[in-house]
């Protein structure tokens, strides 16, 4: 049996672990059902509290000061599970500047999860980075974070720092870098072929260049695509492994 101050020590660890996986890539995909997010939450935090010593809580909020500590406890799992998604944004934002280099920019489909129309090169990678992340347990970095973001947080403990938003500040800034990285091949090679274009429009005048070379690019730009898919998943692997580091930066700036 619970008692009054387990439970409650319970349902704060429930509110930081839900509202990351909520915030989270692929936990928080509208297709995977409400209950089931609970239900993960729910074994994750109970894991968890058997786990964490929680000796050092030794007033146990109730009142307002609970609903101060519920707030902050949904605070920092947002922060936790939000900071994981900049990589997916790099990468839909790169099939994005690709997409608008091949010719595809136009040629958009709709997102049933998001429920938002979306660039098709983009959807297509940002997938592709979310199998990635599944293969190599990625989700084990969240689930590691917020584990240690209880030794390193104690519950209500959460404060804005301006370390804390520096490290935020840094990973949206790395969105742009993230994208760059990727859609590097393809638009300079495209550039080239620009410049190739604009040379034969001034050699032929009367030659109609953007009907004769739209589909050519299209064609070459889905070829380049499948033929450097390797570097990608390469590019995309070594982010996402790398955001391990940097989740632990991002909870040690929320310590108080």
């Amino acid at each position: 049996m619970f008692s009054v101050r387990e439970f409650i020590i319970l349902f704060l660890i429930f509110l930081r672990i839900s509202s990351a996986l909520v915030s989270a890539p692929f936990f928080g995909n509208k297709i995977i059902p409400a209950v089931t997010k609970v239900f993960i939450s729910l074994v994750i935090s109970y894991i968890i509290f058997l786990s964490t010593d929680h000796s050092a809580i030794k007033d146990v909020p109730t009142g307002w000061l609970l609903l101060v500590y519920s707030f902050k406890e949904v605070i920092t799992g947002l922060i936790i599970g939000f900071a994981l998604q900049f990589v997916f944004f790099g990468v839909s934002y790169a099939g994005t500047l690709i997409g608008f280099e091949i010719g595809l920019n136009l040629a958009e489909v709709f997102n049933p999860s998001e429920e938002i129309n979306s660039n098709i090169i983009g959807e297509l990678l940002y997938y592709s980075a979310i199998m990635i992340f599944l293969l190599i347990n990625g989700h084990h970095y969240l689930i590691r974070a917020l584990q240690q973001s209880f030794n390193i947080i104690g519950i209500g403990m959460f404060s804005f720092h301006e370390p804390l938003y520096q490290t935020i500040i840094k990973l949206a800034g790395s969105v742009f870098v993230i994208a760059v990285k990727i859609a590097t091949p393809i638009i300079v090679s495209f550039f080239l072929i620009n410049i190739a274009e604009g040379i034969v429009s001034r050699m032929i005048p009367n030659m109609q260049v953007f009907f004769v070379t739209q589909p050519l690019k299209v064609g070459l730009g889905l070829f380049m695509l499948g033929v450097i898919s390797p570097v990608f998943i390469y590019i995309i692997k070594d982010l996402l492994r790398n955001y391990e580091n940097q989740l632990y930066v991002l909870i040690t700036s929320m310590s108080s």
